[in-house]
């Protein structure tokens, strides 16, 4: 992730850390928020119908070749067209966004959980864990990410790349998760718990994780479209999602080249992948409205 989007969007998640748990009046922020919350919620769902219901309808299967239709267009036999290898572009396209929304899923998933639990872990132990977690967050943070990719990547399914996406977008998330724990570790409800002997995996998960539920629902949401645009990123530049699987990256790369005379092979696909990211940079900036402290 290039260093200026990571700085905005480690401010953007410092600025949700600073929310606290609490009755919230109506405000502006709140109602836009909310309001944007929904939209992309609702954009979300339809597009996810779409690509699961799509290949239903579909003449043909995303893997089967038209010997009689290479590179032609839209017509009643391929919808949006076949791709040189006579690939049909709507099933191929349904196909990619399924796999960019799967790997999106996953690594947002494994790194938001990833850095609840490192940022917890460090800022309620504390002293030479707490020094060690966050030393190994910070020698992650000034490693290049597409240079590491690149050495971890080649030869490896998506069991690879999710993991590989997922292990550069924790770090901002995990400080500020070790902050709020930090401030969370002296509330009265953690003292009593530590005094009555709770065991500090208890402690963490019944009274620390959920006052960072505001956080790790905006980081979350946020991962997913940083997840997919990455992912395209990389399969643009042969680092991603390799063949015969495709993804919306693939199909951009693959039609990009052409695209002034046969626009079909990845107009379709760049139109799905804005509207996806969309969707859940709505959610996520939604969420981040919500519980901004300057909207209660």
């Amino acid at each position: 992730m290039p260093r200026g989007v990571r700085d905005f969007v480690g401010r953007a998640r410092l600025r949700c850390a600073a929310g606290r748990s609490g009755s919230a009046r109506p405000g502006g922020g709140v109602i836009a928020g909310g309001r944007r919350v929904v939209a992309g919620a609702v954009l979300l769902v339809v597009l996810v119908a779409f690509v699961v219901a799509g290949p239903l309808v579909s003449p043909w299967n995303w893997d089967e070749i038209d010997f009689s239709a290479f590179r032609e267009g839209p017509s009643a036999a391929h919808w949006l067209g076949t791709t040189r290898s006579g690939r049909d572009v709507f099933a191929l396209t349904l196909r990619g966004a399924r796999t960019s929304l799967i790997v999106g899923l996953a690594a947002a998933a494994i790194s938001t959980g990833l850095a609840a639990v490192v940022g917890a872990v460090a800022g309620y132990a504390g002293g030479a864990l707490d020094r060690g977690l966050m030393w190994g967050t910070d020698v992650l943070l000034i490693l290049p990410p597409l240079l590491v990719v690149a050495v971890v990547r080649p030869g490896g399914g998506m069991a690879v790349l999710v993991p590989s996406l997922a292990a550069f977008m924790w770090m901002v998330t995990a400080r500020a998760v070790r902050a709020e724990t930090v401030s969370l570790r002296g509330r009265e409800h953690v003292l009593a718990a530590r005094f009555l002997g709770v065991r500090a995996p208890r402690v963490l998960v019944r009274h620390v994780l959920p006052q960072l539920a505001s956080l790790l629902a905006v980081d979350a949401s946020l991962n997913v479209g940083i997840a997919i645009v990455a992912e395209s990123g990389l399969s643009y530049l042969g680092l991603g999602v390799r063949p015969p699987d495709v993804s919306l990256g693939v199909l951009i790369a693959d039609g990009g080249g052409v695209g002034g005379a046969f626009p079909w092979p990845f107009g379709f696909a760049a139109v799905l992948l804005v509207l996806i990211v969309l969707a859940v940079n709505l959610m996520g900036d939604g969420l981040r409205d919500v519980f901004d402290p300057e909207s209660r």
